[in-house]
């Protein structure tokens, strides 16, 4: 009985790092988050890659066990949730889109305003939420919690484990990922970082219209 339980967790942490890790991406977005917290102190930049983390973790964490029983509370379908997050993700991505090249007074002007508190307000909305953890990963997320539920109590608790140990790991990838950007980025230079941080806003841009994209497809596939 035991050698099944750690099988199956196992099982689903495997299953939700396969699932979660490609949609998260955390390479990809840590490009898009430089980009947000321009003016950022190094110290400030390591507290919020450690919060937005941890919220990442517990978001979905949350979608996983009791997404789906909210939803279903409040009458919201997975579809709406998609066109308002892919709303949310395209509007970011367009900010970023027209954000123009800070000049060096530009720069000092930032790192004054942009204050450890202000690192805090920001740390959910819009770093966490959806920028590092959107409503892809969130439906995936609520899609994953509902198979692997089981009618055995005992086994029910082993996956959700397995996939709780899961989002830790992801967490930590999103750590790294956030907490060492600007050296992985730094053999770029100024210019070819510029350059990729408007190719990265781009493909978030396309990502949010693809998400709002597929949820009103679902939304009309339903009205038909």
């Amino acid at each position: 009985m035991t050698l099944e339980l750690l099988a199956a967790a196992g099982k689903s942490f495997l299953f939700v790092f396969a699932a979660l890790l490609p949609i998260l991406n955390p390479a990809a977005t840590a490009p898009i988050f430089l980009g947000l917290t321009e003016g950022a102190s190094q110290a400030t930049r390591a507290a919020l890659a450690r919060r937005i983390a941890g919220n990442m973790v517990m978001l979905l964490m949350g979608s996983m066990l009791v997404g789906s029983y909210v939803l279903e509370f409040f009458g919201i379908s997975l579809p709406i949730v998609r066109v308002g997050g892919g709303l949310i993700v395209a509007s970011m991505a367009w900010r970023l889109l027209h954000t123009s090249s800070p000049t060096q007074d530009s720069r000092t002007e930032l790192a004054e305003a942009f204050t450890p508190e202000m690192a805090r307000r920001q740390a959910f909305y819009p770093l966490t939420f959806p920028i590092s953890c959107g409503p892809g990963s969130i439906a995936a997320a609520i899609t994953v919690g509902v198979s692997l539920a089981d009618a055995r109590l005992s086994m029910s608790l082993a996956r959700m484990g397995g996939a709780v140990l899961s989002l830790v790991a992801i967490g930590v990838l999103l750590y790294l990922a956030f907490r060492y950007a600007q050296k992985l980025l730094k053999p770029l230079g100024e210019a070819g970082t510029v350059v990729f941080l408007r190719l990265s806003a781009f493909i978030l841009l396309c990502l949010g219209v693809q998400i709002v994209w597929d949820g009103a497809s679902e939304l009309l596939r339903g009205i038909v």
